[in-house]
């Protein structure tokens, strides 16, 4: 479907919002608002009106698609006005095709959705006409909680990605997305087997996450635990993520993000990046990555970007106090990411520390740093870095390090050793393997 196509339906999406605006008000005044009695175990608040989605039709049986009735429980919820308002969906299982909850809303800030039961994808993909399922949108002031998971349901279209063959390919649909949401928190939920990303913050303000889980096996294509571009000041705390893709991965645009007490596997570690596919992509800056453990990963910590991309930048990250325990590639930098192309990449790495970082390593490689040669890394800081090989390489359990285009000191200890090259300004176009004897 072309962007235009998309565009259309999004917006005839958006007139039958306006439509379900009616009929939810219709349904508040024939006692749409449930007392107490109906809502389970959820916790009602003084002052709160609380929005069933059963009282606005929503059947647990499986089978029925709910898609309407979350989204007239939503309508009348968002225009509720006299305190602050909840949606509630209880325990049992709903399934939904796409669903759109979008503001700006009348109800007293923040909105809370309390999701206490299991919500299931359909998966016919036809059903999806954007690459959303559930589309949380200009809202200021939500909480999504409840204990409750949101099933992808992907294993049966997993085959239908092809992204790892055609670069420009259509992501299927994305389980939770943010889009321009701002003073969000996301707790106590659970993202199983989604069809592409399982959450995708974009144009995003003051977002936190934590105790959030995150489930699929470690062949599911492109499902990253959560993407985040062109957003400010996310934070992701205490959360765990076993995925086919990044944990968490860091697009264009990205800034004043913090990672905190994460687990981290399977999947493809934590990543900034990849940056540079598109042209004129926005500069990502202040990414702290800390206290977090990664475990049967294929990399680390990661910074990736394009080759012949546009001029960018990526700058002030840190990454700390890391353990991880049998991990293929641990710390990585990635200029010639995702292309065969000879074009150097042209986004600018500098300001990247990496500290306090140990644990095992199943590839002889431990720390690979490929910069670009147009444009070297600088100001990158090694500092206690400590590794053991862990892999089944019988004839070679050393530890090496590679390093191109690249400024780096280092202090304390360095397993697998680098060498000391302060007083050397880059390395240009030559590749140095240094190895640990």
């Amino acid at each position: 479907m072309s962007l235009a196509e998309r565009f259309v339906v999004k917006a005839l999406l958006f007139v039958g919002l306006g439509l379900l605006f009616l009929e939810a008000e219709a349904t508040s005044r024939r006692g749409g608002l449930g007392d107490a009695d109906h809502h389970d175990d959820q916790e009602v608040k003084a002052g709160q009106q609380v929005f069933n989605v059963n009282t606005y039709g929503a059947k647990a049986d499986g089978e029925t698609n709910n898609g309407q009735a979350f989204m007239k429980a939503w309508v009348a919820a968002c225009k509720s006005s006299g305190g602050p308002a909840k949606l509630v969906i209880p325990k049992g299982t709903y399934l939904t095709g796409p669903v759109i909850f979008a503001g700006p809303c009348q109800s007293s800030s923040p909105i809370t959705v309390e999701v206490q039961g299991t919500i299931k994808a359909t998966t016919d993909l036809s059903d999806y006409s954007t690459q959303d399922w559930f589309l949380f949108q200009s809202i200021n002031g939500l909480i999504l909680t409840g204990g409750g998971t949101f099933d992808g349901q992907g294993e049966p279209v997993w085959k239908y990605n092809d992204c790892h063959q055609n670069p420009n390919c259509q992501l299927l649909p994305t389980s939770i997305s943010l889009m321009n949401v701002k003073n969000a928190e996301i707790q106590g939920i659970t993202s199983l087997n989604s069809k592409s990303f399982h959450t995708h913050v974009s144009s995003c303000e003051n977002i936190k996450v934590h105790n959030f889980t995150v489930i699929a096996p470690g062949n599911s294509p492109n499902t990253d635990g959560i993407h985040i571009s062109r957003s400010n000041l996310v934070n992701i705390s205490s959360s765990t993520f076993g995925t086919g893709d990044d944990c968490i991965s860091v697009g264009q645009g990205t800034t004043h993000l913090s990672v905190t007490d994460v687990h981290c596997g399977p999947g493809h570690g934590i990543s900034v990046g990849s940056l540079g596919k598109y042209p004129h992509e926005q500069d990502v800056s202040g990414i702290v990555v800390s206290h977090c453990t990664l475990k049967a990963t294929t990399n680390g910590v990661r910074i990736k970007t394009w080759p012949g991309s546009s001029p960018s930048r990526a700058s002030g990250i840190i990454f700390d106090d890391i353990t991880m325990e049998l991990v293929k590639n641990p710390i990585i930098i990635d200029q010639k990411y995702g292309s065969h192309s000879s074009a150097p990449s042209r986004v600018q790495i500098s300001d990247v520390h990496y500290k306090n970082i140990r644990g095992s390593s199943i590839s002889n490689v431990a720390v690979s740093i490929a910069c670009s040669s147009l444009v070297p890394c600088q100001g990158i800081e090694m500092a206690d870095i400590d590794f053991n090989y862990d892999g089944n390489n019988v004839k070679d359990k050393s530890l090496s390090a590679k390093c191109e285009n690249a400024k780096i000191k280092y202090e304390g200890t360095q397993n697998p050793n680098l060498v000391r090259i302060s007083n050397i300004r880059f390395f240009f176009n030559v590749s140095f393997l240094f190895i640990n004897v």
